[in-house]
């Protein structure tokens, strides 16, 4: 059996960038709180919690005072850096410069759109740390849009600006562009630059991993993907890779890996989301290793 890591999979820059941030301020800092948690894998949470960071959540932080606070690589609304003020409270800001670049993007255009009687929409998911803090630049006026119901809370007789969540399938986002641009036809009879405006924000850093994925799943008979379940990222880069193979299977970690998944002649390929911690993908490939030994060890 042969094994191998997908070299192009494991953390993107903001993420790896987060992670050194904080670890870096928990050698020099008492404590370090975490406004919600710094990358959507338990294990890695785990990990820095057990040296010592504090995750909290958004009431919790209204609570607190005269500390240092964490912000992870999906940025935060303005509100939250108001709170710091008012509470004494020391931002490590981690924001993926990205993502900062594209808020900046979102606020400029909601400006535009409430001089022009105009709607901001973004395409992502509800409540996602990500999308919360581009909301926050809107005054939580987007229309945050995930499915086609959601394209019901668009008005189309009104100019609409499109944005996408960083991390969304570039796929997704050309579906959802032109959806939006048959109901404006629909509403009023034609489609110009003054009523849409549709803005691919998608981090290419993520997105080029979906053609690398494709390639990858090809070139193995058995595709391991490893991700935390909360990764939004994680779902739609594994479903490119059981699209490509079936015998593609989601594990959070080694621990949920079958045996009979496998074959001793099999060519074996783990890869993961940009928040998939390479240690974890190394962790995973041993594990299926020595599943390998078991097969030559049987047939002697």
């Amino acid at each position: 059996m042969e094994v191998t890591i997908d070299k192009n999979s494991g953390y993107c820059f903001g993420v790896e960038f987060a992670i050194k941030m904080a670890e870096d301020e928990m050698e020099v800092s008492d404590k370090l709180y975490c406004l919600g948690d710094i990358v959507h894998n338990d294990m890695e949470v785990k990990r820095l919690t057990d040296k010592g960071l504090v995750v909290i959540d958004r009431d919790q932080l209204q609570e607190l005072s005269d500390c240092k606070v964490l912000i992870r690589a999906h940025g935060e609304p303005p509100e939250t850096y108001r709170m710091a003020i008012e509470n004494n409270i020391e931002l490590i800001d981690a924001s993926c410069p990205v993502v900062l670049k594209l808020q900046h993007r979102v606020k400029t255009a909601f400006d535009k759109m409430e001089r022009e009687d105009g709607q901001i929409v973004i395409y992502g998911k509800k409540g996602h740390a990500e999308v919360i803090g581009l909301t926050g630049q809107t005054l939580e006026k987007a229309i945050v849009v995930m499915e086609d119901k959601d394209l019901d809370l668009i008005d189309y007789s009104k100019p609409v600006t499109l944005f996408s969540q960083t991390t969304k399938s570039t796929k997704g986002f050309y579906a959802l562009k032109d959806k939006i641009e048959e109901r404006i036809r629909a509403a009023k009879g034609e489609l110009n630059e003054i009523d849409f405006s549709a803005n691919d924000s998608i981090c290419r850093q993520v997105s080029n991993r979906e053609p690398q994925l494709q390639r990858f799943s090809q070139e193995n008979d058995v595709v391991i993907f490893v991700s935390g379940k909360k990764s939004s990222n994680g779902k739609a880069l594994f479903q490119v890779c059981l699209s490509e193979n079936p015998r593609s299977y989601f594990v959070e970690n080694e621990t949920e890996i079958d045996p009979s998944w496998f074959t001793p002649q099999d060519k074996v390929g783990i890869c993961g989301a940009t928040s998939t911690p390479m240690w974890l993908m190394e962790q995973v490939m041993r594990h299926i290793m020595s599943i390998g030994e078991s097969f030559v060890l049987e047939e002697k």
